[in-house]
């Protein structure tokens, strides 16, 4: 076999696709001498700053901004979303030339370079129409939901947060951490918390898209500016977008947009602001004393991870037995229920099933949930998903066991529940155990799909902490936890394995 004639194919294949991206290269780097592509960060729910509207486009007051700078600068715009957590890795890595999207400058003052502010806003809070919350004293033992990183965070618990938003703060039953202000409406309309801290700019477009089913409390938590963040130094940019800003203020556009979005008694821009080029702060500790302090931090998170892993096991695997008896019945509807189930519950994400369980019981039979069904939710939507996928491995094991062995039992006279439990059950496990490894191995990984429905658990703890740190050291630490947390699971279910292959 001539060995030139059968690589020589591959190789002129390798050679054209190394051509073909060296062109695509070549035409990226010539488009950039010619044309800059400005890429701004933004929170695709976080309307009317930016928001995916009906027709499936990015759109709201700050896109429109940004649309306006780069026509007339010559520049292409490119809309990037992005996970609000992630942010500032999305920044310091280049991937977004800033952060544009009713961007909170009190608090992070030295953490980017800012533009001039060019909205007032404040903090409000957002209950239920029909509910008894008629001031802010009245949320003492409520439970009050946050998005996480955003400045209602900062103005509950943040280092500059006045004293009286502490105490406020102290008396509630539980401050939470949401994704997303959707999540924060639905939790609210379920009943599964009582209200919600926002910006007024977005409180005012929810209350009046949601049917009226929301009012605003009269006082304000905070009050705030917002600005365009870029990263720290680059001032060569943020020059660019402020000079072009004030030239949209200076002709009228600037005002004509905040109108179109219903904003423009909050618009601040002015040709007479200046800005304060700030630069890192060394907070001067060692990388081993960070270590530690994170480490710290996500102690909380990994107890909640662990929680989540042993419980959905402890359920699940035997209830996976139950499914699989019944996959294996003998009765065809009870067959093909169970199969439907298998079916929806391998061909749905968990995350939708997380929703479904959680938000089910108030959406589809109008019960209101206390709060601490939320961790419950958790449970029973990780235990009936891992239960499916135990029950095909389950019977998948029973299949491996030769007919004889059925056969023989009955011979010497075994009762069904004799044959299986004592002759049939043993060799199932022992075929089992490397599948099952596998999904116990997912499972420690797919608890962070906990905060789904706003329950913290470890990896949401350290986009948490990462965002409010401006550093990637958290998710590193969270990823060294999950190997190690792994690595014990892979170690101890392979002790198991070894102790069954007692015909070796």
């Amino acid at each position: 076999m001539n060995l030139k004639k059968i690589l020589s194919p591959y190789v002129i294949v390798l050679v054209l696709m190394a051509c073909i991206c060296s062109a695509i290269a070549f035409t990226v780097c010539f488009a950039d001498d010619n044309g800059r592509t400005f890429t701004v960060g933004f929170d695709a729910e976080f309307p009317p700053y930016g928001y995916k509207d009906e027709s499936g486009e990015y759109v709201g007051f700050d896109l429109d901004l940004a649309k306006e700078v780069c026509d007339r600068k010559g520049w292409t715009l490119k809309k990037q979303p992005i996970d609000w957590n992630s942010k500032d890795m999305e920044l310091k890595t280049g991937a977004i030339d800033c952060i544009w999207n009713g961007f909170t400058m009190n608090g992070r003052e030295d953490k980017y370079t800012w533009s001039t502010p060019y909205v007032d806003n404040s903090q409000v809070v957002i209950v239920k129409k029909d509910s008894n919350i008629n001031d802010l004293t009245a949320l003492a033992g409520k439970i009050v939901a946050v998005q996480s990183d955003s400045s209602a965070l900062a103005a509950f618990t943040g280092e500059d947060a006045e004293e009286k938003n502490k105490k406020l703060a102290a008396s509630f039953a539980e401050l939470q951490q949401v994704g997303d202000y959707n999540s924060a409406f639905l939790n609210l309309e379920s009943g599964a918390i009582d209200a919600v801290c926002m910006d007024i700019g977005v409180a005012n477009y929810e209350i009046a898209s949601r049917g009226g089913q929301f009012v605003m409390l009269d006082e304000h938590i905070s009050s705030e500016e917002y600005g365009i963040g870029f990263l720290l130094g680059n001032t060569e940019l943020r020059d660019d977008v402020q000079k072009t800003l004030l030239e949209i203020l200076g002709d009228g556009t600037f005002i004509q947009i905040a109108e179109k979005w219903g904003l423009e008694s909050s618009v601040c821009l002015s040709e007479e602001d200046f800005h304060k080029d700030n630069v890192n702060i060394d907070k001067g500790q060692s990388f081993f004393e960070k270590f530690i302090s994170v480490s710290g931090q996500l102690a909380e998170g990994l107890a909640a991870s662990l929680a989540i892993f042993l419980l959905t096991l402890l359920f699940s695997m035997p209830l996976g037995l139950l499914i699989t008896a019944g996959r294996m019945s003998k009765f065809t509807p009870l067959r093909w229920i169970v199969k439907i189930y298998i079916s929806i519950v391998r061909g749905t994400p968990l995350m939708l099933q997380l929703l479904v369980v959680f938000f089910g019981p108030y959406f589809v039979f109008g019960i209101n949930t206390p709060a601490s069904y939320r961790f419950y939710a958790v449970i029973i939507g990780f235990t009936l998903n891992y239960a499916a996928y135990f029950a095909e491995i389950y019977r998948s094991g029973i299949q491996a066991v030769p007919k004889g062995q059925y056969e023989a039992c009955e011979i010497l006279g075994y009762s069904r529940g004799q044959c299986f439990f004592k002759i049939v059950f043993p060799q199932m496990v022992k075929n089992i155990i490397p599948s099952v490894t596998n999904e116990v191995i997912t499972l420690v990984k797919d608890t962070s799909l906990a905060f789904a429905i706003s329950y913290t658990e470890m990896f949401t703890l350290a986009k948490q902490v990462a965002a409010a740190e401006t550093t990637i050291m958290p998710l590193f630490i969270a990823g060294i936890f999950y190997y190690i947390f792994n690595f014990i699971v892979a170690f101890i279910m392979e002790y198991i394995e070894k102790k069954l292959s007692y015909f070796r």
